[in-house]
């Protein structure tokens, strides 16, 4: 594996890490319904710069797809 592509994985995992943790994790158990707690209309929304790092995260988890995408074609 490259530097590139382990750092494209990194940077994925730390993207999926960052929305599991901010949506609470809660997913779906077989019987269809929410595992998670449901927010409420009295949960806070978060903050900017709980935002401003999470976009932060989107932007750089994007750019190492880019990078490994195109890491990938060159090496074909």
């Amino acid at each position: 594996m490259t530097r590139r592509t382990a750092g494209a994985a990194a940077a994925a995992a730390v993207l999926c890490a960052a929305l599991v943790t901010g949506c609470g994790g809660g997913g779906s158990d077989d019987s269809g319904t929410s595992s998670g707690s449901t927010p409420s209309a009295t949960t806070p929304a978060p903050s900017s710069s709980e935002l401003a790092e999470l976009n932060r995260l989107v932007d750089d988890a994007e750019s190492a797809a880019r990078s490994a995408e195109s890491d990938a074609a060159t090496n074909g």
